[in-house]
């Protein structure tokens, strides 16, 4: 029944979107100030297309595992399967050669289904062509990878027919090329904008200016643009070639960079592969292209190149949205117009610091001293397009967190370094406190970044266990009863569409729409209502205040809200009455409330 009625929703919300206007510019990226965000990591979201799933000459490392072939959507994600076991018995030495098969063509049918959960906007891990699943390992910035696309063969036959160079009028359109484009074509047409990752740093291996490299040595057209520690002697048997890579990994060779950037041809490039996904047609409109980007590793680029970046993207798109990863406070950078915003991790290690952790556990007015500090250091302008994160594919997921609290953020939160850590699914408690950090998300001041499945109930260590495949309702998923580990176990959990919690994300989201002065209006922290367990600030503007009250203590608590005219409880439209100027407040356990001041305070 829960199955029937989720899909005639989602048939309803087909039909509603096809109903709403397209997304047209607005000043000053208001479009992203305040927007409820999703990310996507493409490979594991859904497979929409079978005919352009990898096969095993596509994937490094598959030659090791005879019969390779895409991993069943709805295994045990911890299952290794017969063809893996030809190369190792053990999970963590086969799960990185593994692909699901998720492609754009899943996330175009898909768009109903994040429509009906209310998002804003969509940030997309790297799409562009990579032999990895993840794509941090780029082999281009200029065409998107061709398993995502519509026709993965062809797509690989015409790139080498085209003979392509650095030169964009060397470049050809590939079918995963329009998949993509399509898909931003019809998620405007539903209101959500699109933003990619910019992996600008390092490449992969297989990226087309290092394999010239790689081939022709110091004569390479490419040969400046890596930072080359020693090139290959052709009079010696051996090859001495070396160079950086990222942290070490010669997976991932870098850029050479000095006090000037990259070298200007890397500059040309990366300046040209922008323009193209920003106006694919080349027209002056932009509105055919994506929204903005997302930048990995940004503190690792020279900060020259990224003043001219981002001029260069505002001179397409003076509405497109810039946004950094940087795990620390980032108000310099964006003051020095580098970036727009920056994914806000230090928002999330305060909220685990207050909502999941016992023993490291800190106050209620030490919570509302370090977001109140966020908001002080980013300001009014800035911190509406902060995207309040929790987890993302870099740590492991919430869920998860819940279960394994005092441990150091994204430290010591994977198997591989803490075998100890608890890989079960969450209890209907730990739900609950899940449902009220998410509530403290969705109400405080910013834009809140959801990691995609946790509002389906996914739960998972760090890399590579929070990329599991995403779950669906149409699709059967075996029970996760295996640990990757000799000598541990763990229950037999089913894993399954959580229905109620999505329902949940949907209401919180509806709530923050319907409410101006949450998605857009001001943010003060409500000293007078704090104790040690409750956490109170006020979002108000638009003839709005609202009081936003999260109780982390499984006891009930009382606050006492000055408040002559009463207060509406904005969720349930519920009046409750003041006695001589002061309304008593019962305040559950692991609760929120969102109380509406009437008459609305000065602002």
């Amino acid at each position: 029944m829960r199955y029937i009625l989720f899909f005639s929703l989602l048939l309803l919300s087909v039909i509603s979107c096809t109903k709403k206007k397209a997304v047209s510019s607005s000043a000053d990226m208001a479009w992203a100030r305040g927007a409820v965000w999703y990310q996507i990591f493409p490979e594991r979201f859904r497979n929409g297309d079978k005919s352009n799933d990898p096969t095993a000459a596509e994937v490094p490392g598959a030659d090791n595992e005879p019969g390779w072939r895409p991993h069943p959507w709805g295994s045990d994600w911890f299952e290794v399967k017969s063809w893996e076991k030809k190369k190792s018995a053990n999970f963590y030495d086969v799960v990185f050669n593994r692909f699901y098969g998720g492609d754009l063509r899943g996330v175009i049918n898909k768009l109903p289904y994040l429509k009906m959960l209310g998002v804003d906007a969509l940030y997309f891990n790297p799409i562009f062509e990579a032999p990895s699943s993840h794509k941090y390992d780029g082999a281009t910035y200029h065409h998107i990878d061709n398993n995502f696309g519509g026709d993965a063969r062809g797509d690989l036959r015409r790139i080498a027919a085209a003979e392509e160079t650095a030169d964009p009028k060397s470049w050809i359109w590939t079918s995963a090329d329009s998949v993509f484009l399509e898909l931003i074509g019809k998620a405007h047409q539903m209101g959500i904008r699109i933003v990619i990752d910019g992996v600008f740093n390092h490449t992969g291996p297989t990226f087309f200016a290092f394999r010239d490299v790689l081939k022709n040595q110091q004569k390479s057209p490419y040969a400046n643009w890596y930072d080359v520690k020693k090139w290959d002697d052709p009079a010696t048997p051996q090859n001495e070639f070396d160079f950086h890579g990222w942290w070490g990994f010669k997976g991932l060779p870098e850029f050479y960079e000095d006090s000037s950037g990259f070298r200007p041809a890397v500059w040309d490039y990366i300046f040209a592969a922008t323009r193209r996904w920003m106006d694919p047609n080349g027209d002056g409109d932009p509105s055919d292209g994506i929204d903005g980007w997302r930048l990995d590793v940004a503190d690792q680029v020279a900060p020259v190149f990224w003043r001219k970046w981002h001029a260069h993207v505002k001179s397409i798109n003076p509405n497109a949205i810039v946004v950094a990863e940087l795990w620390n406070p980032a108000a310099d950078a964006i003051r020095d117009k580098r970036f727009d915003a920056a994914m806000n991790y230090p928002f999330a290690y305060t909220m685990l610091n207050f909502f999941v952790d016992h023993k490291k556990k800190i106050s209620a007015a030490r919570t509302a001293q370090k977001l109140d500090t966020l908001y002080q250091i980013y300001g009014s302008q800035t911190m509406p397009l902060m995207w309040n994160l929790i987890d993302s594919h870099d740590t492991d997921r919430l869920a998860s967190m819940i279960l394994n609290p005092d441990l150091q953020f994204d430290r010591m939160r994977s198997l591989r370094d803490n075998p100890a850590y608890k890989i079960r699914k969450p209890t209907d408690n730990e739900r609950a406190k899940q449902k009220l950090l998410v509530a403290c998300q969705m109400a405080f001041i910013g834009s809140p970044l959801i990691y995609y499945g946790d509002e389906a109930g996914m739960w998972g260590d760090d890399d590579p266990d929070d990329r599991k495949p995403m779950l669906w309702p149409d699709i059967h998923y075996k029970n996760e009863s295996l640990h990757p580990l000799k000598g541990y176990s763990r229950p037999d959990d089913v894993n399954r569409f959580d229905f109620n919690l999505f329902g949940f994300y949907q209401k919180m989201i509806k709530l923050r729409h319907e409410n101006p002065a949450i998605r857009s209006g001001g943010f003060r922290v409500r000293k007078d209502l704090l104790s040690d367990d409750v956490l109170a600030f006020e979002r108000f503007g638009k003839g709005q205040n609202i009081l936003c009250l999260f109780n982390r203590s499984v006891q009930s608590r009382m606050v006492n809200v000055a408040a002559p005219a009463g207060l509406l409880d904005i969720e349930t439209n519920k009046t409750l009455s003041p006695s001589n100027g002061v309304v008593p407040v019962e305040l559950p356990g692991q609760m929120y409330l969102f109380l509406q001041i009437n008459p609305p305070l000065g602002n």
